[in-house]
């Protein structure tokens, strides 16, 4: 039978062959025809190179010119279906990836370039996320195409950086993307498993993940110790004094001996009466060098802290926009990436760029350029997978690209650029001086400084501190008298715990290891979408919904809600990037005893859901039922609890409006940005407002509703609203919104 079928084949493969000749010697005699024509298209090699975002493919496209066709993949193509957990648990939780929806074009396009390229070059982000962009697209393209497919990577998009990732393109790295697949995969089980536990017993459409909760965690925990903190009432005590006609003013800081502890105004108004008629004498003074050291180049996390401190910033916003700063700029006719890769926790910087700064020095401050270059310890938590984050070119200096930036770009640009230039420049000094005047039992001391050797401050405006220099002293000796002209005492409280804020939030994600720097924006942008929480005075204050979320999470899945399982997560998806442990083994060890509880808690766990509900007073002025106040997605509110056949609702008051007694104040928000606000429902025949949400307190001296402020002088405190009552009210003023900006008040 064997023999009977080889001979057939035979038979058949003699005439398949001359028929292939016969139509070869055709092809051939067209072939040498066009043979002059098409010598050179033949040679010619042309280049796919596929980015994740369309500015970064114009700024590279630029850079490498003809033979080169730059594409953006738009991010991730290939991922998780939403609407299902897609996961595998028993066949080694193996993903099921699809295309993601609205994505099939691009990567058809993609497919299409591919077929026409002679090689493929993945040019995703040089981290975990791109690696496994570049993975998902190599397995989508090699089958469409006969192009060698390779992967490069590089920290900064110049063309001296990009020529030279495409002269050495690597393979992509099987256990980056390893270590990609585990955290998705880890995500995944826990978000989709938390949220119908969540749906179930709290309320439809929630959802929790694995490090937003340790996050929510961390900003509850806080706003207790804020809630449960008892203000100490305390006083200080400033004194004017004359020289001629220079007056000056100094604190009190020793009382016969001690430390000062004013409790009350009485302990002030002794001591102001028992030193009003007493000689004051400059009793001491006293100057101090302090070398200042300059600070390192940023990280991700400290670029974030210095945006939101320095220039008001969220966390989002700032990887926004150095986003846009990375991948290219039109300074003029050209695109120039102006930054390094902007998802970094090193402070190394290359040779190449600390030859380029010290040159940029020696040019313009050459007193202050060190000997050698400075380097920087990076943290034993750090990957050092990039370099720190740094201007591509020190010649770009704030004042040279002012033209060509929005004004947030060039601020943040600015103090990338200034942080990184004065990281190599020499130390500086300042001088500070203090004076002693001593009034019988009493010392009162004033001090000023000021710098001596300017150093790496001679590159520093926006970073600048304002303590760093400080109003001169006038010129003063031992044992001379001065005269007293006036005593300030003034009332203080003492500060609780501050809220977080991004950049508070931030450090403290950093120093717990919760995290990487690609992810700290993004906690804090899950947590205000969900509306878990929300932003107050910059401060991260947790809402109603965000409080029970994490009572119940904390409750049942205490030893997964913490940071230290969180870190642990983290150290182990490190060892799989190693390549030191399978990745399989972390979920598998963390899944079935996960899964056990979470089936557990489905059928014990108490369902909160209605129980949320109370039955009020208010009455539904469209039906006349009675009104229930309920949880929604954006914190309580009312709604008839003649519902569906009623669908009435409205704000819940917080307060009596006290200008005109007979409105209720309810929060608003302003049109556009929708900041929020609080006035009262007869507007516009009342036009009370105000920016402070009133708390369930009334003043006792005058009976309007008290607020919470705060302040960098006072933190957070309790006011009466009333401007002409001095129960612990503040002197600031409100910038309250012009009646154009007012979003219409509805009635209903």
């Amino acid at each position: 039978m064997a023999n009977s079928e080889n001979a057939t084949v035979g038979k058949i493969s003699e005439k398949e062959t001359t028929a292939q000749i016969a139509t070869a010697k055709k092809k051939s005699k067209k072939t040498k025809t066009k043979k002059k024509g098409t010598k050179s298209k033949k040679m010619q090699r042309k280049t796919l190179v596929i980015v994740e975002s369309p500015a970064k493919a114009k700024t590279i496209e630029k850079y490498l010119g003809r033979g080169y066709t730059v594409k953006a993949s738009m991010g991730h193509l290939i991922d998780l279906p939403k609407s299902r957990i897609a996961i595998d648990v028993d066949n080694n939780f193996q993903p099921d990836y699809i295309t993601v929806r609205g994505r099939a074009s691009i990567l058809k396009d993609l497919q299409k370039e591919a077929k026409k390229s002679t090689e493929v070059l993945l040019a995703s982000d040089n981290d975990r996320e791109g690696e496994a962009i570049a993975w998902h697209l190599n397995n989508a393209i090699s089958p469409k195409t006969n192009a060698e497919i390779k992967r490069i990577v590089f920290n900064e998009i110049t063309p001296v950086a990009i020529k030279n990732a495409v002269k050495e393109p690597s393979e992509i790295n099987d256990f980056l993307v390893n270590a990609q697949k585990a955290r998705r995969v880890l995500d995944r089980l826990v978000g989709y498993n938390l949220s119908p536990l969540l749906w179930k017993k709290v309320k439809n459409g929630l959802s929790a993940g694995r490090v937003q909760s340790v996050a929510l965690r961390l900003i509850c925990e806080r706003e207790a110790e804020v809630e449960n903190f008892i203000p100490v009432e305390y006083w200080s005590l400033e004194a004017d004094f004359k020289r001629g006609r220079q007056s000056f003013t100094a604190q009190l800081v020793q009382y016969q001996g001690k430390k000062i502890d004013l409790k009350n105004q009485s302990d002030v108004q002794k001591i102001i009466d028992k030193i009003g008629s007493s000689d004051c004498i400059v009793s001491d003074i006293k100057s101090t060098d302090r070398t200042i050291k300059p600070k390192a180049p940023f990280t991700t996390s400290k670029l974030q802290q210095a945006s939101a401190n320095k220039l008001g910033f969220t966390s989002r916003k700032t990887m926004q926009i150095a986003q846009q700063l990375y991948e290219g700029v039109a300074i003029g006719k050209s695109r120039v990436g102006l930054i390094t890769y902007m998802r970094t926790d090193s402070t190394r910087i290359s040779d190449t760029a600390l030859t380029d700064v010290r040159g940029w020095i020696k040019e313009h401050f050459p007193d202050d350029l060190p000997e050698n270059p400075i380097h920087y310890s990076v943290g034993k938590k750090a990957q050092d997978a990039h370099e720190a984050i740094r201007p591509t070119y020190t010649k770009y200096t704030p004042e040279y690209v002012s033209e060509y930036l929005t004004r947030d770009q060039l601020r943040l640009y600015s103090i990338i650029w200034e942080a990184f230039v004065s990281s190599q420049m020499k130390n500086a000094k300042n001088q500070t001086t203090s004076v002693e005047i001593t009034a019988d039992d009493a010392l009162f001391r004033l001090s000023s400084r000021r710098i001596v050797e300017k150093g790496f401050y001679n590159v520093i405006k926006l970073l600048k501190n304002k303590e760093d220099q400080s109003k001169a002293l006038p010129s003063l000796t031992v044992g001379e008298k001065l005269i007293p002209a006036q005593f300030t005492p003034e009332q203080h409280f003492t500060q609780g715990p501050a809220r977080y804020t991004d950049a508070s939030v931030v450090k403290t994600l950093e120093e717990k290891g919760i995290g990487r720097p690609s992810t700290y924006a993004p906690i804090i942008s899950v947590l205000l979408d969900r509306y878990y929480v929300t932003r107050n005075n910059k401060q991260l204050v947790p809402t109603v919904l965000g409080r029970i979320i994490n009572d119940i999470l904390v409750d049942s899945f205490p030893e997964i809600i913490n940071e230290h399982f969180t870190v642990e997560v983290e150290n182990k998806l490190d060892l799989v990037e190693a390549g030191k442990i399978e990745w399989p083994q972390i979920l598998s060890d963390f899944y079935f005893p996960f899964k056990a509880r979470v089936d557990e808690l489905m059928e014990s766990l108490e369902s909160v859901k209605g129980t949320m509900d109370e039955a009020t007073d208010e009455v539904c002025e469209k039906c006349g039922a009675p009104m229930v106040k309920k949880l929604g997605r954006f914190g309580y509110f009312l709604a008839c609890s003649n519902f569906p056949q009623c669908h009435n609702t409205k704000s819940i008051p917080l307060a009596k409006c006290p200008k005109c007694g007979n409105g209720d104040i309810v929060a608003r928000k302003t049109k556009g940005k929708g900041k929020e606000f609080y006035g009262c429902t007869n507007y516009p025949e009342c036009d009370f407002l105000t920016h402070f949400k009133p708390i369930n307190a009334t003043c006792p001296k005058c009976g309007w509703f008290m607020v919470e402020k705060y302040d960098k002088k006072n933190g957070n405190y309790k006011a009466c609203i009333n401007p002409d009552c001095d129960y612990l009210h503040s002197a600031e003023e409100e910038i309250l919104p012009d009646a154009s900006e007012l979003q219409p008040l509805k009635k209903d």
